[in-house]
């Protein structure tokens, strides 16, 4: 999805995937492993700015590339936060920034204690590699998350868990920002994301009722987290809004994201275009909304059979005004095949143009 953003800038792109199967292979120059420092280097040399669309590629990776004078945005400095939660929290902490209430856990009976000073209950997590629900859990005793416990010490780990305490909240929102290395950062309006079953449904931007105060606290996070880390690029910060009034900081990420999908359709600059500008340090373009609303519906795991394009003629047909985005990945249950965007004045109609074509794309 950078690909259009990089030709109307006139921007070469380059990508490295890791399969001849992924969607980016699509792009691809080359095909390797991005976990192998040589294979990494051997492909930056060939180029000016390294990105990446996602957080898994090691740090000793990165500062490989760091150490041979490549530039890397976002660095290895910043995205070790967005790689490790328990490393998230401490340094969120650190800069006072609103978390949900937490603990450091390595044994069963640190986590039982936890639990009984949380009203019975807590949402534990992996510190690494969990993504889309995967690597959470609601517990009641450490009993439940046994086997975590254990694989963590068995890959040369100390066994540390995150222990969180279970957050009441209305809803789940998101603030997109952008900041490029010089130091200049723009923010998305703040949107309203849906789960279902730990992976985002919906999202609609601008978040309903979120004028004003929460709209300005969710920015202000948002920046002081980009600033505070030292990120470049698109950051995402995933936000809880709590039934007392509180907005707490959830989740990180250090790339386009899901959340900010709709800015394509729905903004003067979409994510993909202002993420470019910002590891190449150009200025960062404007956020404002081409219509009052933007609803953007994920496609999960796409038709039962055929594949999406077989469903064009009818949902295009019935639903010329959504935006379809296929992603060109093969169907499977719970992934995420693509999206669609409505855009308008009226909320009620968007959702319902943007749930309609989704349907019409997958049922």
């Amino acid at each position: 999805m950078m690909i259009p953003a990089a030709i109307e800038l006139g921007v070469e792109l380059r990508v490295l995937a890791e399969g001849d199967g992924m969607a980016a292979s699509l792009a691809a120059d080359r095909v390797g492993d991005y976990t192998d420092a040589a294979t990494v280097l051997a492909f930056a040399r060939g180029v000016d700015v390294v990105t990446f669309d996602h957080e898994h590629v090691p740090q000793d990776v990165l500062r490989t590339l760091v150490d041979a004078g490549v530039p890397v945005h976002p660095g290895p400095d910043a995205l070790r936060y967005a790689q490790d939660k328990l490393l998230m929290r401490a340094r969120l902490s650190e800069l006072g920034q609103p978390v949900p209430d937490w603990a450091r856990v390595t044994t069963p009976d640190e986590l039982d204690a936890f639990i009984a000073d949380h009203a019975g209950a807590a949402v534990v997590k992996t510190p690494r590699g969990g993504y889309d629900g995967k690597g959470v859990r609601v517990v009641r005793s450490a009993a439940e998350v046994a086997e975590w416990f254990a694989a963590a010490g068995e890959d040369g780990r100390d066994g540390a868990l995150l222990a969180e305490e279970l957050v009441d909240f209305r809803r789940e929102l998101a603030q997109l920002v952008a900041r490029r290395p010089s130091g200049e950062v723009v923010a998305w309006p703040l949107v309203e994301t849906v789960q279902v079953g730990g992976v985002c449904s919906e999202v609609i931007a601008p978040a309903p009722s979120s004028a004003g105060r929460l709209a300005d606290v969710a920015a202000d996070v948002a920046i002081a987290v980009a600033e505070g880390l030292g990120v470049t690029g698109v950051l995402a910060v995933e936000l809880f809004e709590t039934s007392d009034d509180r907005v707490l900081v959830n989740e990180l990420a250090m790339r386009p994201h899901n959340s900010g999908h709709w800015t394509m359709d729905g903004c003067t600059t979409g994510q993909f275009e202002q993420h470019l500008r910002a590891v190449l340090d150009l200025p960062l373009g404007g956020t404002g909304c081409h219509d009052d609303w933007s609803v953007m519906v994920n496609l999960l795991g796409g038709p039962p059979e055929g594949t999406l394009t077989d469903r064009y003629a009818d949902a295009l047909a019935g639903h010329p005004t959504v935006k379809i985005h296929n992603y060109g990945k093969a169907p499977r249950p719970g992934r995420k095949v693509g999206h669609v965007t409505a855009v308008g004045p009226d909320l009620d109609e968007a959702v319902y143009e943007a749930r309609a074509a989704a349907k019409a794309l997958q049922d």
